[in-house]
């Protein structure tokens, strides 16, 4: 009885702390386009921490719309080659702040850039809800490899999140089957 009301609390306060989490300041969708790397990645799905091992770095292209919404085009490599995935993040009206459906899930995912710099890393949440609620925090950089604090940034903020150490992994560099 007494595990079962620790981890209710501890999911209160993950929530909480989700329900206080803000996009960046000053968003500039033109300046975040471009090419990011996937180089860590927070994953509260109960299956995840047993296929750990197979996931790499992921690389995608992010082109800004005239019209506020953004167009990804994520590369990763697979055991037939080279996978191409497409999705349209609509705008909201909170700049950061972007829905789209998941053909893959067939729901429609919200995605908040939490942090960015621009130039060389971005925080990015991402929620959505199946059977429950599950988050995804994942860690982007204009390269394959980033500063350790910055990946520690990540790691702690995921923490703060409520995810376990098991959910959080930085994945092996793979090679660059995405644009040049």
């Amino acid at each position: 009885m007494r595990t079962t009301a620790a981890i209710a609390s501890l999911m209160l306060l993950a929530f909480g702390v989700l329900a206080d989490v803000q996009p960046q300041k000053d968003f500039d969708l033109r300046k975040f386009g471009g090419k990011w790397y996937r180089v860590g990645l927070a994953y509260d799905s109960p299956g995840f921490a047993r296929y750990r091992n197979r996931f790499r770095i992921s690389v995608g292209t992010l082109t800004p719309l005239s019209s506020g919404d953004a167009e990804l085009t994520m590369y990763e490599m697979g055991l037939t080659g080279c996978q191409t995935i497409s999705y349209v993040y609509e705008k909201t009206a909170v700049p950061g702040m972007f829905k789209y459906f998941s053909t893959r899930h067939s729901r429609v995912k919200d995605i908040m850039v939490v942090e960015t710099n621009y130039n060389e890393y971005a925080l990015v949440l991402k929620n959505k809800k199946i059977d429950k609620e599950l988050t995804q925090v994942a860690l982007y950089g204009r390269s394959q490899k980033l500063r350790p604090e910055l990946v520690e940034k990540f790691r702690e903020f995921s923490l703060s999140l409520g995810f376990s150490r098991e959910s959080i992994l930085t994945p092996s560099a793979t090679d660059d089957c995405g644009p040049a």
